[in-house]
């Protein structure tokens, strides 16, 4: 099979290959899926990059999140899996080979079906992307009229967050840094959006609330935005953290403790069973029902990977990127 893969962590032009390499088979309680589109994470470029993680196999085919067809199957694997569109999540967590191949085998748990009137690469979206969103609202406990600040409300996780938590009946506040980002944020479902680079978000915030603070935040960049926090949460408010700009950072330790704020990580690869469950539920009944909208921004043919990671890294492109698959 054709593949992308990398045997050392830098540059994307220096390090990711395309190659002919050994087609996998499947193994007791696996699947093998044709893959026809393979979805570019921030965490796929930043791991192969080597700012997350070094490489930890002698070569790694990369992504994590992708789409297609179940064409083999293992032992103890149902035969009517056979044929089945899915899409696929945690391909190359803690595993050498993920998702930017025209094969991947992986545990057959760790593919969901796809509904017949959703694309590949619709479906190679929503593995980290959507899970995260879904999971951080789970986490913001949000309800029917409470509100919840999505920082970032233009990025890939926002746009889910937005949507789950409206579906909800959440009120969400979106931060943005541009005009075209606040149409995006707008058109996922935001019923506000705070330009932070021409605007006072701590002022706005207020505002929208009248005073009171929104209930939860969820936090893309919690290095850069830790200090804006206290500031916008209502007393005893949640911050729910699915990323950050940088390792260490300062924290205005004494304002989250005085205001009782509780702080909550979400980190998608490690989630509980149960909890991906009942994402995975809820994402497939909103696909089910049209109600989940997608964004490809870019899609580049497997050839054109370094590209595609370079797009991702320059955080140029509105929307998901996506590798296409022969």
């Amino acid at each position: 099979m054709r593949a992308a893969y990398y045997e050392a962590n830098g540059p994307a032009r220096d390090v990711l290959r395309v190659g002919a390499i050994e087609t996998p088979q499947p193994g007791p309680g696996e699947v093998r899926v044709r893959l026809a589109a393979s979805g570019v994470n921030p965490s796929d470029v930043k791991a192969r990059a080597g700012h997350t993680r070094k490489i930890a196999f002698p070569r790694v085919i990369p992504h994590s999140d992708g789409a297609g067809v179940v064409d083999a199957i293992g032992d103890r694997v149902p035969p009517s899996r056979l044929g089945e569109r899915v899409w696929v999540w945690n391909a190359q967590w803690r595993r050498p080979f993920g998702t930017c191949a025209e094969y991947v085998t992986l545990p057959a748990e760790l593919t969901v079906r796809l509904p017949d009137h959703i694309g590949f690469e619709i479906g190679a979206c929503l593995g980290v992307p959507a899970i995260t969103g879904y999971h951080a609202v789970a986490m913001a406990e949000s309800w029917a009229g409470s509100t919840l600040l999505i920082s970032g409300g233009a990025g890939q996780v926002a746009q889910y967050a937005i949507q789950f938590a409206k579906a909800r009946g959440a009120v969400v506040i979106a931060t943005v840094s541009s005009e075209l980002k606040a149409d995006q944020a707008l058109a996922a479902g935001a019923d506000h959006v705070v330009d932070y680079k021409r605007e006072d978000v701590a002022a706005a915030v207020m505002d929208l609330t009248d005073s009171a603070g929104v209930d939860a935040v969820i936090e893309v960049d919690i290095a850069a935005n830790a200090d804006l926090l206290p500031k916008i949460l209502r007393p005893r408010g949640t911050v729910v953290v699915y990323g950050t700009g940088k390792t260490n950072a300062p924290f205005p330790f004494q304002t989250f403790l005085t205001s009782q704020l509780t702080l909550k990580f979400s980190f998608v690869y490690e989630i509980s069973s149960e909890e991906r469950q009942e994402a995975i539920s809820v994402i497939t009944q909103m696909m089910e029902d049209n109600r989940l909208r997608h964004t490809v921004a870019l899609a580049l043919p497997l050839d054109e990977v370094a590209a595609a990671h370079e797009a991702v890294e320059s955080g140029s492109t509105l929307g998901r990127v996506v590798v296409k698959l022969p």
